[in-house]
């Protein structure tokens, strides 16, 4: 499996960044297309998610590099080589979000809102960028046979890219990939719902791909670890409870309160 794309010279495009940047642009085209429907500036969005973005990818590199940190030890540089990947999605959930809490509070603006517009389109990014995993031969699944591949119907173009030194592996990047389409198709279609109350998509993305998430880890070989316990798991535990916490208290509101697709329902945004 070659993971480079092109050469320039010395320069080298791998399909790892280039799977991750065509993930961004649709993720942004998307998440401008729907802050139109309330009638939120592009350029307010764009600088939003400009620093979620930079945030995100810093935050998923500490975080890998945090819990692989032997690794890195004595080969500082390697640390920014992130082309090579080593980029944990939870790290850069985390620090995407803390971005764009202080973006939102500085313009004074409801971050769940926000939120919302963005999560549904974040499934889809993430279920491009894990093809970035499958050039570079990461994010796989335990040992397994060319036969049981063949037989879950797995195309052979995956099946030879999971063999990794003579050994076949599990693709789950592809069954992480798919999961999360069919968690943006679903919530694209929840969304539209006449009565879908502002923190419900978000509610949706933290439930949804925390039970990816924590089903996929069962059969990753290389998941970073805490003690005994694979971090992915425990931190899709917490962002299940917390999006079933933020189910039960929208429910608390009356049918009419609230509303997502209410378009008069967003803050003024004084950029």
């Amino acid at each position: 499996m070659n993971p480079i794309f092109l050469t320039i010279g010395n320069y080298e495009i791998r399909y790892y960044s280039l799977f991750i940047l065509l993930a961004c642009i649709l993720c942004f085209s998307l998440i401008d297309l729907e802050a139109k429907r309330f009638n939120i500036r592009s350029d307010f969005m764009f600088n939003m998610m400009f620093w979620a973005f930079i945030s995100g990818i810093i935050g998923a590199r500490l975080y890998y590099v945090v819990f692989n940190y032997s690794e890195f030890a004595g080969n500082f540089q390697s640390i920014f080589q992130v082309w090579n990947g080593g980029l944990a999605i939870h790290g850069g959930i985390i620090f995407g979000l803390i971005a764009i809490i202080v973006y939102c509070k500085k313009y004074k603006v409801r971050t769940i809102r926000m939120l919302d517009i963005i999560t549904v389109p974040l499934l889809l990014a993430q279920a491009i960028g894990r093809w970035g995993n499958f050039f570079n031969q990461e994010a796989h699944g335990a040992a397994t046979t060319v036969t049981m591949l063949q037989r879950l119907m797995i195309p052979d173009f995956i099946i030879k890219g999971m063999t990794i030194d003579g050994v076949t592996y599990m693709p789950t990047f592809l069954f992480e990939s798919l999961a999360c389409l069919i968690g943006f198709v679903v919530l694209c279609i929840v969304r539209r719902g006449k009565y879908v109350k502002v923190g419900n998509m978000t509610a949706g993305y933290l439930i949804i791909y925390g039970i990816i998430r924590f089903f996929i880890e069962i059969s990753r070989t290389d998941a970073l670890m805490l003690g005994g316990f694979k971090v992915a798991q425990i931190v899709s535990i917490i962002m299940i409870i917390i999006g079933i916490g933020i189910l039960m208290y929208t429910s608390h509101k009356s049918k009419f309160e609230d509303l997502y697709n209410d378009k008069t329902n967003v803050d003024e945004i004084r950029f």
